[in-house]
This record gives C-alpha cells, sequence and structure tokens, in this order.
C-alpha cells in the first residue's frame, strides 16, 4: 500500500497541479464581481520567499522529489527522504496554510479586475501581469502540447480552460481600463452605482399585481416537462459562477480519472503479460481459473471506458437541474409557500444561514466531483452485471441456460407481484363496504366481512413473513441505488424524514435559499425602495426653502386622507382582507366592513 502511494504522489501530482492552475484562474472572474474597496499590494509574489512553503515558481519536480498533492491549492509540501516530520500538527497547519495560498497569491488581481476606477499607473501593471501570464500560458501549450499520460495535445486537454479564463480576464481588464480612462480624462460621466431595486425585480412585482389571465396560453413541450423562461428572474452571480466552475473542474476531474485510468491499464496490461506467460509454463490444472481472472479485467477495463460518458452525462444534468430547482424553490419562498420543506428546516437559525451561504460553492462542486466518482463505480458495477448475466453466457455458447435462469427470475417475480396485486384485490372486492356515493373514487375504509377477513390474514401470514424478507432487502437495494444515484444532488436529501438535518449538503442548501429569500426578494426590495425614496423626498422637502415659491396653486391633500383612500382602494381590490382587519368598536368599523362585504359580494 505504501509503494502504490508513492507511485501515485510520483506519477499524478502534475495532474492536481494542472487541475488547480485551471481552477484558480476560473476563480478569479467569478469572484471579480464582487467589489473590494482594500488594496494588497504588498502580498505580491517576492514576499513569499520566506515563508516554509513554496511559491508557484519553487514547486519541486514530482518525478524527481518525492511530494504530497494538495488538491485545493494545487502545491506540494516536500519532505527529505530518511526525515519524517517531527510533530503532525505543525505539518497540518502548513498543509492548511498552502490551501490557502492559492487564493492569497491571486487575490491582488481579483482586486484589480473589480475595481472600476484605477490609477493608472497600477492600471499599467496589472495589465503588464495579466499580459505576462497570458503569453506564458500560450507559449507554453504552444511548445508543451503533449504529455506522458494521455499522449497527443495533453498539454491542451488540461490548460484550456486555464486559457479561456485568462482571456476573459484580459478582456475584461481592458474593458475596465478604457472605461476608468475614459472617466479620467473627461470623455466620459462616471457611472452611477448599482440601483437598490432593479430592473428585473420591478417588473416582477408589476406582473404581481396585474391580473391572472382567464386562459393560459398553450406551452410546449419543453416548456411544460424541462424548463421555461422568465424574463423577469434573474439567477444571482454566486449562482452561475457556481455551475460554470463546476463543469470547469468536472471536465478537469474526468481527464485526470482518465489518466489514472491509462495508468492503471498500462500496469494491468503488464500483468496481463506474466499471466499468459505464467499460464504457457504451468500444467491444465489452474488455467480456467487465471483465464477467468484475464476475462475479467478485461471486461473491467471495457466497461469502465464506456460507462464515462453516461456518467458525466448526469452530473451535467444535475448541474442544470440545480438551477432549475433553484427558481423553484426560491419563487415558492417568495411567495411565502415552505411546505416542500422538512418542518425543522421552516426557521433555520440567522448565523447557520450565513455560514450556509459561504460553504454551498464550495460543497457543491465537491458534491459533484464525488458523485461523479460514485456514479461512476456504480454504473460500472451494472455494466459488470449486465455483461456477466446477459452478454458473457451467450458468448461462451450457454444462451439457453442464461434464458432458462432469466425465466425462472421472472417467472418468481411475476407469481410475488401477482399475488400482492391479488391481495389488493380481494380486499377491495370482498373486505370494503361499498361505496357511499356515485361520485366517490374509491370505496370508504369500512371492513366488511370481518371474519372472512381474520381467516385471510391468518392463512397469509406466514406467506407474507417470506415477502417481508424480499421486501427488506429489496428495500436496501433501492436505497442503496437511489443514494449513489442521488449523492451529487445537494438541492435534495437522501436521507429519511426526520433525518435531514445529517445531511449537512442539504442544510447548506436551505441556508443559501434563505439568505438570497431575504435580501433579493422583489416585494420586500421594492417596499424598502418606496421607503427610502419617500424618506428622501421628504428630506429634500424639509431642506428646500419654499417662500418664494407658489404652493397655494391647486387643492391640497393631507396624507391621512391619501391614506384612508388607498386603504379603501385595497380594501375594495382585495375582499378577503376585510375579515382579517382589526375591528375598533365605537367608530363605526362594524358598519363600513359589513357594507365592503356587501359590495365585494355583489
Amino acid at each position: 500500500m505504501i509503494y502504490l502511494l508513492e507511485v501515485y504522489k510520483l506519477r499524478f501530482g502534475k495532474c492536481f497541479l494542472l487541475f488547480s492552475h485551471s481552477v484558480m484562474s476560473f476563480a478569479i472572474p467569478w469572484t471579480s464581481a464582487h467589489q473590494a474597496p482594500l488594496s494588497m499590494g504588498f502580498l505580491r509574489q517576492e514576499y513569499w520567499r520566506g515563508l516554509p512553503f513554496p511559491s508557484p515558481e519553487d514547486l519541486p519536480n514530482p518525478e524527481t522529489e518525492p511530494a504530497s498533492p494538495v488538491l485545493a491549492g494545487g502545491f506540494f509540501t516536500t519532505q527529505p527522504p530518511g526525515k519524517p516530520m517531527a510533530n503532525v500538527y505543525i505539518y497540518e497547519i502548513i498543509t492548511t496554510i498552502i490551501m490557502m495560498n492559492p487564493g492569497v497569491n491571486f487575490f491582488p488581481f481579483v482586486l484589480s479586475s473589480s475595481h472600476l476606477y484605477l490609477v493608472i499607473t497600477p492600471s499599467l501593471r496589472q495589465l503588464y501581469k495579466w499580459n505576462h501570464r497570458f503569453v506564458v500560458t500560450t507559449l507554453y501549450i504552444i511548445q508543451c502540447p503533449h504529455g506522458q499520460f494521455v499522449g497527443n495535445y495533453e498539454t491542451v486537454m488540461f490548460y484550456w480552460p486555464s486559457l479561456l479564463c485568462l482571456a476573459f480576464l484580459l478582456g475584461r481588464f481592458l474593458h475596465i481600463f478604457v472605461k476608468s480612462l475614459r472617466v479620467h480624462l473627461g470623455w466620459e460621466l462616471q457611472m452611477e452605482e448599482k440601483p437598490f431595486l432593479e430592473v428585473h425585480q420591478a417588473e416582477h412585482v408589476k406582473r404581481l399585481l396585474r391580473k391572472c389571465p382567464l386562459q393560459e396560453r398553450n406551452k410546449s413541450w419543453f416548456q411544460t416537462r424541462i424548463y421555461e423562461w422568465d424574463p423577469y428572474f434573474q439567477f444571482p452571480s454566486r449562482m452561475i459562477g457556481t455551475i460554470v466552475l463546476a463543469f470547469i473542474c468536472l471536465y478537469l476531474f474526468i481527464v485526470i480519472e482518465f489518466c489514472v485510468f491509462v495508468y492503471v491499464r498500462d500496469e494491468l496490461d503488464v500483468f496481463e503479460g506474466e499471466l499468459e506467460s505464467y499460464i504457457t509454463s504451468m500444467n491444465q490444472t489452474g488455467s480456467p481459473v487465471l483465464l477467468q481472472v484475464k476475462e475479467l479485467i478485461n471486461i473491467t477495463k471495457e466497461v469502465w471506458v464506456v460507462t464515462i460518458l453516461p456518467a458525466s452525462l448526469t452530473c451535467v444534468s444535475y448541474l442544470f437541474h440545480i438551477l432549475a430547482c433553484y427558481r423553484k424553490h426560491i419563487k415558492r419562498l417568495w411567495a411565502g409557500d415552505k411546505h416542500f420543506l422538512p418542518l425543522k428546516f421552516h426557521n433555520p437559525s440567522s448565523s447557520e444561514s450565513v455560514v450556509a451561504i459561504a460553504r454551498y460553492s464550495g460543497w457543491q462542486i465537491a458534491y459533484i466531483l464525488w458523485g461523479y466518482l460514485i456514479i461512476h463505480v456504480m454504473q460500472s458495477l451494472c455494466g459488470l452485471a449486465i455483461m456477466y448475466s446477459l452478454v458473457l453466457p451467450v458468448i461462451h455458447h450457454q444462451a439457453l441456460e442464461m434464458l432458462r435462469g432469466l425465466g425462472i427470475g421472472i417467472l418468481t417475480v411475476s407469481i410475488v407481484l401477482g399475488l400482492m396485486v391479488l391481495q389488493v384485490w380481494i380486499a377491495t372486492s370482498f373486505f370494503l363496504q361499498p361505496k357511499m356515493g356515485t361520485d366517490d373514487k374509491q370505496k370508504p375504509l369500512a371492513l366488511n366481512n370481518r371474519r372472512a377477513f381474520h381467516n385471510f390474514n391468518y392463512f397469509l401470514f406466514f406467506y407474507n413473513v417470506l415477502l417481508g424478507l424480499g421486501a427488506c432487502l429489496s428495500r436496501l437495494f433501492i436505497s442503496c441505488v437511489l443514494g449513489t444515484w442521488l449523492i451529487a444532488r445537494i438541492d435534495r436529501t437522501i436521507l429519511q424524514s426526520g433525518y435531514e438535518r445529517a445531511d449537512m449538503g442539504f442544510s447548506a442548501w436551505i441556508g443559501m435559499l434563505y439568505v438570497d429569500h431575504y435580501h433579493t426578494n422583489p416585494v420586500l426590495v421594492s417596499f424598502c425602495h418606496i421607503l427610502i425614496t419617500s424618506h428622501r423626498e421628504r428630506r429634500l422637502q424639509q431642506t428646500i426653502k419654499y417662500w418664494y415659491l407658489n404652493q397655494s396653486a391647486g387643492p391640497r391633500l393631507s396624507a391621512r386622507s391619501r391614506t384612508r383612500w388607498l386603504l379603501l382602494q385595497t380594501l375594495i381590490n382585495n375582499p378577503e382582507l376585510v375579515r382579517l382587519r382589526k375591528s375598533r368598536p365605537g367608530l363605526g368599523s362594524q358598519e363600513f366592513t359589513q357594507i365592503l362585504l356587501t359590495c365585494s359580494e355583489s
């Protein structure tokens, strides 16, 4: 086992380095959407030289030095041969710092690409850095396009996401630089801040205030079953960035998995050669077992390659489905509907929700990667089962035996299902009282022929015990299949009802939904926008001197009269609110309520 781990470190260190390089190159445009007010110029690369972990330029060669890959950072902690670390805790602390090293190294670029109005000299310096990184990456791809694992164009396969993200960053930074330069020279006015109430939120509220059409328009099959476009809903940049980054990580993970498969396949080919030489040199007594082992190896390799496509397509469909579920769940929360959530999540903790929204993006990517690997393994096992149960018997001229066993299995399952259906039919026909009305869909739950029912229950008791054994195994099998199949989906729990809090991924999803619901609810944002606007108008009226203006032109309405008129209009348009209104005795409110109810009914 130790030997395999050392080989793993030496052979696949570069793969994880390429993985982290591509991931971090995309993490910058994702996070650059959030503007940062600080400047981190002291975090330049030359300041990391004296720290106890290497900078990106000082990475060791995985082929010449023993290294331990850190997936999250893509860096390596070297360990001299024969001198193990004295303290494990120090080693863990250093490893944690190294995992944070990429984010700290790339943070100045995040600041420079997120701030809109930059000073010219820092802008030129950052522009030079981006051009240098883009040119160096391009030259590396051109000069070293091939590798030792995949072969031809291995570097292109690993680095094209990084190159694409760097090109996007370069274009984004040039756009910001040109814009800030035009503002600095006075050729263009400075843009206003982002409005408090965005356009799509205002349009959503306007749509809520309109009357629903009496007849809905016809929808296509795609709109009904898969997805319907909503022009007044906009996904947050966090969700879009998480999904795109998950796509890139999934692609790189599949490429790395294929590299590992190529290495394992080469080792298995060597093992097969040794196995063939052993078969030829031995007697005929043990050859069938060795031939079966060789056949198992060949089938496993073929099935593993074939199941890469369905496993990857499953995870890709999950990523799109997560966006659809996010819109569906957030709209339900906007409407005040919490029935789709477990009861324990109806009032989550505020601190847990804030932590959940910080965890969600990273956990979603990790769940997708683990889900792909687990789904790939499960689909490979299913493929092996199909090969050994259906395909290999035909190849080995044992089709009749296979069909005989398949027929016995189908007959057994059919008899069991038939007896279960027969029990339901007997209960419906003989042991339930007739319908009370002609419009009833089913008979009432009232026993009839109780003595016959007790005899029926007694004679089927022993059969139901045997049937329960099979039902228990089927329950376990279905739970395993659904659990492994849905492990990548963080938007729903795979645990039983009452144990949802043990699913940390689902808790992160719910907390993220609540934070977005409380901060982006269009109705709440519109209400706050109206309050802020009216408050600013009142303050403006208090500061302006009106003595030289003609304020007597036209009738003046008091705020109280205007509020009462709006209240009357609201109650007339919404009669169901009349019954919920608190009555005040002695002021004629009961008579007023009765008049409104009479008008609404008429």
